[in-house]
């Protein structure tokens, strides 16, 4: 009798302290706190105080912003997987209390899909369903996060986007609806041994032609439109000025990411650094000690080189600035160019000049969105060419 009473109190006891930790665990989150845990890609857990705290790692914040960049263009995890597999990112590294690796693996769906619905990024917390303002600074824009998550239970829905291209579509994951702000995607119909080939917007898809104004666009004639939108270049000095200016434009949006990066690799050099002058003048001369002070100067050296890499990195989108000689030779033999290309090759062309376009319903117009380097290299390719 007497050991089932102390076996019961020792039951009682073991949920009480369970109790108290998920309660503590709870009140720390309401605080905005970090509650512990496996890190994540993009932060550091910041120790030096009594409280430990999620401070940005410059490097992987890099890395997760250009990952949500890349499901927006492409909407698709796979495509996205392969990519990183392609550049060789792997997910957070870590040392246990034991000096243990961990961490470190290949990015897969799973990975990709947490990373992606992880609200972390936005400076949010979250506990059970609830989601508390954290202590930490933000990664991604909340509006960019929104975009992502719509993406996300929308492709979940309908099995996301096909990556095939079997049909020779030249503005396949390029055009858009400018009504619906939604994809307009290839499809085809045929009679007998006929193929008719369209452009619908995945609104009209999913929710009928009439909630659409644009509806269904000829493939063949839209891809014309463009194209020829583009050998007009030539001759119109006022469209390449208006090209010329939406390049810049995208050169500075790049500057800018990057120099938020150098400006991240600044604090966390400055944050090491006072991190060891306090362990150095307050703490006593102990093997942790040491190791921890080893460790912050291998985060140092990796920051030094990444910022070096930074540097460069700015220095070749200032190069990549383009001048109006740059557009008028890109575009000047361009005719001759194109007829000489075989489909998959004209797609893949496009794909390098082109980021988006959009078509208005409103006044059937079309607006055309350029990447700044494949004219560049377009350019230079011409001017070699001619020499």
């Amino acid at each position: 009798m007497v050991l089932n009473v102390l076996l019961s109190f020792a039951q009682f006891e073991r949920e009480i302290i369970g109790e108290r930790i998920r309660d503590k665990i709870a009140a720390q989150r309401r605080k905005g706190k970090w509650a512990g845990g496996m890190p994540v890609l993009g932060y550091d857990v910041d120790r030096s105080n009594c409280s430990p705290k999620l401070v940005i790692n410059a490097d992987e914040a890099n890395q997760v912003r250009r990952i949500f960049d890349l499901y927006l263009q492409r909407e698709s995890l796979l495509s996205v997987v392969d990519e990183l597999e392609h550049r060789g990112w792997c997910n957070k590294t870590w040392k246990t209390k034991k000096n243990l690796p961990r961490g470190g693996k290949p990015f897969d769906k799973s990975t990709v899909y947490s990373l992606l619905t992880n609200p972390i990024y936005i400076g949010k917390i979250k506990h059970k369903e609830n989601l508390f303002d954290g202590e930490h600074e933000a990664i991604i824009p909340p509006e960019m996060f929104r975009q992502v998550q719509e993406i996300l239970q929308r492709n979940g829905r309908t099995g996301g986007v096909v990556v095939r291209n079997r049909y020779g579509a030249l503005l396949k994951g390029l055009l858009f609806c400018h009504a619906c702000q939604r994809a307009m995607v290839h499809t085809f119909t045929g009679r007998g041994k006929r193929f008719y080939r369209y452009y619908t917007c995945t609104r009209a898809i999913k929710s009928g032609r009439k909630r659409c104004p644009t509806g269904s666009l000829p493939a063949a004639e839209i891809e014309n439109a463009v194209v020829d939108q583009i050998r007009g270049m030539a001759d119109d000095p006022h469209l390449r000025g208006e090209v010329l200016s939406q390049a810049r434009k995208n050169v500075d949006s790049e500057l800018a990411d990057l120099q938020t990066t150098r400006r991240d690799l600044g604090r966390e050099l400055a944050r090491h650094h006072t991190e060891i002058q306090k362990l150095i003048v307050e703490t006593p001369a102990n093997g942790a000690a040491t190791a921890r002070i080893a460790d912050l100067h291998e985060r140092i050296n990796k920051a030094e080189i990444r910022l070096s890499e930074v540097n460069d990195q700015i220095a070749a989108a200032e190069y990549e600035r383009l001048g109006e000689d740059d557009v008028a030779a890109a575009f000047a033999d361009f005719n001759n160019v194109w007829n000489a290309l075989s489909p998959r090759e004209k797609a893949k062309v496009l794909n390098i000049l082109i980021s988006r376009v959009e078509f208005n319903p409103n006044d059937s117009s079309i607006t055309i969105t350029f990447h700044s380097s494949g004219i560049k290299t377009l350019a230079q390719s011409q001017n070699d060419e001619a020499a």
